[in-house]
């Protein structure tokens, strides 16, 4: 599978009109607990990058649907596309956040 991009308009419309949205932040349990993207349409998967990193771990796969598209996000989107790119290889349909959560606040602020 390829792996998709989509930018925090394209989210924030999923979000609106499309109902849930799995959303993975493979950034580290202490960042995510202090900040994460939040909404009622939005189902949080949060599994740090190292995990998907570690080709041996398989631990964390059986959280993660298999037949819905994951978005994944970090904090400025490099993390999220290398783990989307892994995952994409284990047959997931992913999509990375371009820019990140730090994109997601700017398109917050600037709405």
């Amino acid at each position: 599978m390829t792996v998709k991009r989509i930018t925090p308009v394209q989210l924030f419309e999923k979000i609106q009109n499309q109902g849930k949205v799995i959303l993975l932040d493979v950034r580290a349990e202490e960042k995510y607990k202090n900040d994460h993207i939040k909404d009622n349409n939005i189902e949080n998967i949060n599994i740090v990058k190292t995990k998907i990193f570690d080709q041996e771990d398989k631990t964390y796969l059986g959280s993660l649907p298999s037949d819905q598209e994951i978005i994944v996000t970090c904090t400025t989107g490099n993390s999220a596309a290398k783990c989307a790119a892994i995952l994409a290889e284990k047959e997931y349909d992913v999509t990375v956040l371009e820019g990140g959560n730090t994109a997601w606040k700017k398109f917050l602020e600037e709405k």
